[in-house]
């Protein structure tokens, strides 16, 4: 979701739900996301039913069944905050459609900041064994493994019993040795088996889950080192025709939580009472966090010793590469009325007279650089894998993504050349302020 607007009627429905008490629980974009991936009728969906206690993903004995990912969010007692995403398999051939499965699976890798590998094993393979379990794996199941080790990515791999004749969970005691993945070039790596159907040492999952988590996960702040304990920090927060009634959208919400957190004081205001909250104030803000879309008025207000930076451009450091960003909307100063730009949203919605993205921005733009400029709109999952054709990508804020799929955005943007920067930094230059605004 772009930071400084965009759809914020379904902030509070994707996002994340509103309880009862008005209090929000944990958005999907900051959970830890754990991808299960695997061959078809390999077991990933029961595996996933079995994990989250539910009936979230169809279970059949026919190939496909899976089509675009399913999504589970649930708390893991030591982890906390989880979303199980549950792919189709990536050896589906079915024509076209296939394609577009597996396609589907690797945007979901892209999220992932775990993988849970499914491999399916007969149980009887499994009895028989007399010292250890080895599964092989086979050609295109080493070619995705050699993938994600290229990605950086930690894999899990989970072998599957398939019940066989006679076979109780009893006889499956002596899974508990231990157990290993082969890959092609004899590459070896610590397995797991489970039985994704009566739910067998689903235990020993969860507590791999918690030994491989990225180190520095959750680590990560919105405000970073701008603000210390004891700070005044003043929030300016236009509601727009697009703000849901009676609702702050998620940015403003995830920073005031954390400033509160932090033990700063905060004080709220829209840009039409800022003078006045300025005024009542015995000594000036030590930050101004802003709406981007008000930056000209707010830094016309913004008392000297005040800093100024904007909600947006906070979350260019929290979900994505500030130093990236950064260099991304420097290079509007080489841009001109020839250049195409590409503006991508996280969100799908209804474009409306006030949108930053599709209508604010691309007025700057052709504003400062000239009515010729080329802009193309993408949002929600939609994003070119040919970005060569374009001078500049300009990202939105993108609360509703978690970190991992945005840096992969900016990852194949760099590997193809091309320079990209985000709404809140846009229109910093735009307002001539980028120079002179604070960075997180």
């Amino acid at each position: 979701m772009p930071t400084d607007k965009a759809d914020k009627s379904r902030t509070y429905h994707e996002a994340g739900r509103q309880t009862a008490g008005g209090m929000q629980d944990t958005p999907s974009s900051e959970r830890l996301h754990i991808a299960v991936i695997g061959k078809r009728n390999s077991g990933k969906s029961s595996l996933v039913n079995a994990m989250t206690g539910q009936e979230t993903s169809v279970v059949s004995d026919v190939p496909g069944t899976t089509t675009d990912p399913v999504r589970k969010a649930m708390e893991i007692p030591g982890i906390g905050p989880c979303l199980f995403i549950d792919t189709a398999g990536f050896d589906d051939d079915a024509g076209g459609i296939g394609q577009l499965r597996v396609s589907k699976t690797m945007q979901a890798l892209e999220r992932a900041d775990i993988v849970l590998f499914v491999m399916k094993c007969p149980a009887e393979a499994i009895r028989n064994n007399e010292g250890a379990t080895v599964a092989e794996m086979d050609a295109p199941e080493t070619e995705l493994m050699q993938l994600l080790r290229t990605r950086n990515l930690p894999v899990i791999p989970v072998i599957n019993i398939f019940q066989g004749a006679g076979m109780t969970i009893q006889d499956s005691q002596r899974t508990a040795l231990p157990a290993t993945v082969r890959t092609h070039d004899g590459t070896e790596t610590e397995a797991i088996v489970a039985d994704a159907y009566s739910g067998w040492n689903i235990q020993a999952i969860f507590g791999s889950i918690l030994r491989h988590i990225p180190e520095g996960y959750g680590s990560r702040t919105i405000t970073g080192g701008l603000v210390d304990e004891g700070d005044c920090i003043m929030l300016v927060m236009p509601q727009d025709i697009q703000a849901p009634k009676g609702r702050l959208i998620l940015p403003q919400v995830q920073t005031l939580r954390e400033l509160l957190d932090k033990k700063c004081q905060v004080v709220c205001c829209t840009a039409d009472t800022m003078k006045k909250s300025l005024e009542r104030m015995a000594a000036p803000p030590d930050l101004i966090i802003t709406d981007s879309q008000v930056f000209q008025e707010v830094w016309a207000l913004k008392p000297p010793a005040s800093r100024l930076t904007s909600f947006s451009i906070l979350f260019a450091g929290y979900k994505g590469d500030i130093a990236a960003f950064l260099a991304g909307a420097r290079t509007l100063d080489r841009l001109g009325p020839d250049a195409r730009i590409l503006i991508a949203e996280a969100c799908t919605h209804a474009p409306a007279s006030e949108d930053i993205g599709r209508i604010k921005i691309p007025h700057m733009l052709r504003q400062r650089l000239g009515e010729g400029v080329d802009i193309d709109i993408v949002s929600g999952n939609d994003f070119p894998e040919d970005l060569t054709g374009y001078s500049l990508i300009i990202h939105c804020g993108a609360c509703m993504f978690n970190r991992k799929y945005v840096l992969a955005r900016i990852e194949a943007a760099e590997m193809q050349g091309v320079p990209v920067t985000n709404y809140g930094m846009t229109i910093a230059w735009a307002k001539g302020i980028l120079n002179k605004v604070a960075l997180p």
